[in-house]
């Protein structure tokens, strides 16, 4: 196991047992989002030449606003991170002061947290100007493990600017098709079953039919999601059965 997921699995832990005790942005930031950078990207958070807290960098007319934690690598600004307290939802609204400063510093990494939600942007839409969507999105309280490898590109041992940025499109969109899926088997869409219907069912899609068979399809989605699930179980369980019986064929039981 990697130190970025052993240090993602202990930050888990700690997020659920103090969740209900943090009730300011500051209160986030020392319990949840500094350990974030020491622990995880491995920056020293009490170390000015690598993580600047309450960075300034005056744009335009905006004099003195601050961001709230920039990441120093090979002397340049690397990463900008703004933080908002854990009860606060994140939205684009709570990362203006990200647009404002991610075209006047080097940074090519701007990250929205709030200590349990981690969203990365950078620049694919348009050069030196922060896309409205982010391309990565990481929940500390339910680790994506297939996003371990990602967040490792961006601690300071492994720092890999060119790697992030080359998989970032494709993050970007599997990332939101998995969304999109994840909120399909919570509540099926309108378009979804539709989609679904119109190749199984034999007739005219009446209203009456559609709100018959929409959720017929909505739970044939779940237990199709169930029995992938049920089958990774099972086949893993198959593997550590075929180790054991493979260990105990090696190392048979001496006879007194």
């Amino acid at each position: 196991m990697s130190h970025v997921k052993d240090q993602l699995q202990l930050l888990s832990r700690k997020l659920k047992r103090a969740k209900e005790s943090i009730a300011t942005e500051e209160a986030t930031k020392t319990a949840l989002i500094m350990p974030f950078i020491q622990d995880v990207l491995g920056f020293d958070v009490f170390n000015v030449d690598e993580v600047i807290p309450e960075f300034v960098a005056d744009v335009g007319l905006k004099k003195g606003e601050k961001i709230d934690f920039a990441i120093v690598n090979d002397d340049k600004v690397a990463i900008l991170i703004e933080c908002k307290k854990i009860s606060e939802p994140l939205s684009l609204e709570n990362a203006s002061q990200l647009y404002r400063y991610f075209n006047v510093t080097d940074a090519r990494i701007a990250v929205l947290t709030n200590g349990n939600e981690y969203r990365f942007y950078t620049d694919l839409d348009e050069p030196n100007r922060m896309d409205s969507k982010p391309f990565l999105e990481l929940h500390i309280d339910e680790i994506d493990s297939s996003l371990v490898p990602e967040i490792e590109k961006l601690s300071k041992p492994h720092f890999d600017l060119d790697s992030v940025l080359t998989a970032a499109e494709e993050l970007k969109y599997v990332s939101a098709a998995k969304r999109i899926f994840a909120q399909e088997s919570k509540e099926i869409s309108f378009e979804m079953a539709t989609l679904v219907l119109n190749r199984i069912y034999v007739g005219r899609i009446t209203q009456r039919v559609r709100d018959e068979l929409t959720p017929l399809v909505s739970k044939g989605l779940n237990q199709f999601i169930s029995d992938q699930v049920n089958n990774r179980l099972k086949a893993a369980l198959g593997d550590e059965n075929s180790d054991t019986n493979e260990t105990d064929l090696a190392e048979p039981s001496s006879v007194a």
